[in-house]
């Protein structure tokens, strides 16, 4: 074992105590060629580093981090091992880059392949992949084909819609794009309408809103797309089978008649030990074979224009994303949750 690997394990012995829990696969105790730290469940990437692995012959290891990641890269300073952030949801993304643990990457395979929405202006993190963020709806209590986001709030949904918590970062996100489109005034109506049109407290992740709609508990809810086909075809738990065929995905739109879309997406760490494997990494997961093993794997949407969705995903229907840029629903993410906590929207219907 070198000296800097020890070095880097004894940082990860000082702060594991302190900061968030996080489980380290075997591989991260050897000298890998890029290593990662991401939200995301290392299942869920290992298929596209397993193929960037074979085309290239560099390793790559991961420590999953589901809280404090910036903390944590923040805390080990210049001797940390990370060469890569990887994570969900553009507030993630946005919280690397205003902690300090992220640098800029200047790459033209880069900006060929991610369209500039889905990228960073400064440069300093790139989407990797989309999801809709939608209505998941009842397939037998609610007949309408389409929806605006703004029709959320209308009182003829009051006592049937779901959400999980409004401070959760999905939640936060679209309010944030509200915002963005319509002014603060517009947002605060508007999240004041669907806490009344709520049938319950906001509690669980997106999966339990459609167990909810299931249930009879609510009619319509909001959701990744994502979840729906991980619902689809869950054989551990094949009740969601059910809570799937439950529901119908709406695509939501802004008046421009586009839907919000977040994403998952990677930055190149500050002291990236390995840089140059690093960015290699970084442009492959941009690349077509990459793009579409998360389209066909995850359900997800590819951020490369032309790369085909997997054939349940298509059966959602089309997919027309906000071009609204996402480092521009960021700058919004502070008011959005200063919004949720003043209406207490996770204190459900008050009216």
């Amino acid at each position: 074992m070198t000296q800097s690997l020890a070095r880097h394990l004894t940082t990860i012995a000082i702060f594991s105590a302190t900061l968030a829990p996080i489980t380290v696969a075997a591989s991260v105790v050897q000298a890998a060629d890029v290593n990662i730290y991401t939200s995301r469940q290392p299942e869920l990437i290992q298929p596209v580093l397993d193929a960037f692995t074979k085309e290239t012959g560099l390793s790559t290891a991961t420590i999953f981090i589901d809280k404090g990641l910036e903390e944590r890269v923040k805390a080990e300073g210049a001797n940390s091992p990370a060469d890569l952030v990887m994570t969900v949801d553009i507030g993630r993304l946005d919280a690397a880059k205003q902690a300090g643990i992220v640098q800029p990457v200047d790459s033209a395979t880069l900006a060929t392949n991610i369209p500039a929405n889905f990228r960073d202006g400064a440069k300093d993190w790139f989407a990797l992949t989309a999801r809709g963020r939608v209505v998941y709806a009842s397939k037998d209590r609610v007949d309408v084909a389409a929806i605006r986001y703004k029709d959320l709030a209308d009182p003829k949904w009051k006592g049937r819609l779901c959400t999980r918590s409004g401070q959760h970062q999905y939640n936060i996100a679209l309010i944030a794009a509200y915002i963005a489109h319509y002014g603060e005034d517009a947002a605060r109506d508007w999240v004041k309408g669907l806490r009344d049109n709520l049938a319950r407290r906001p509690e669980g992740g997106d999966r339990d809103q459609a167990k909810a709609i299931f249930a009879g508990e609510c009619d319509i809810a909001l959701g990744n797309t994502y979840y729906v086909g991980k619902m689809a075809t869950n054989e551990k738990e094949p009740e969601q089978k059910d809570w799937a065929k439950a529901i119908q995905v709406i695509m939501p739109t802004f008046d421009n008649g586009l839907t919000h879309v977040n994403i998952s997406g990677v930055a190149l760490a500050k002291n990236a030990p390995h840089k140059e494997n690093a960015i290699k990494l970084m442009e492959f997961l941009s690349s077509d074979d990459a793009q579409k093993i998360y389209a066909e794997l995850n359900y997800e949407y590819p951020v490369e224009p032309g790369i085909a969705t997997s054939d349940l995903v298509k059966s959602f229907g089309a997919l027309k994303s906000d071009t609204l840029a996402l480092d521009e629903i960021a700058k919004h993410r502070a008011t959005a949750s200063e919004i949720v906590d003043e209406l207490n929207y996770d204190g459900g219907p008050q009216s």
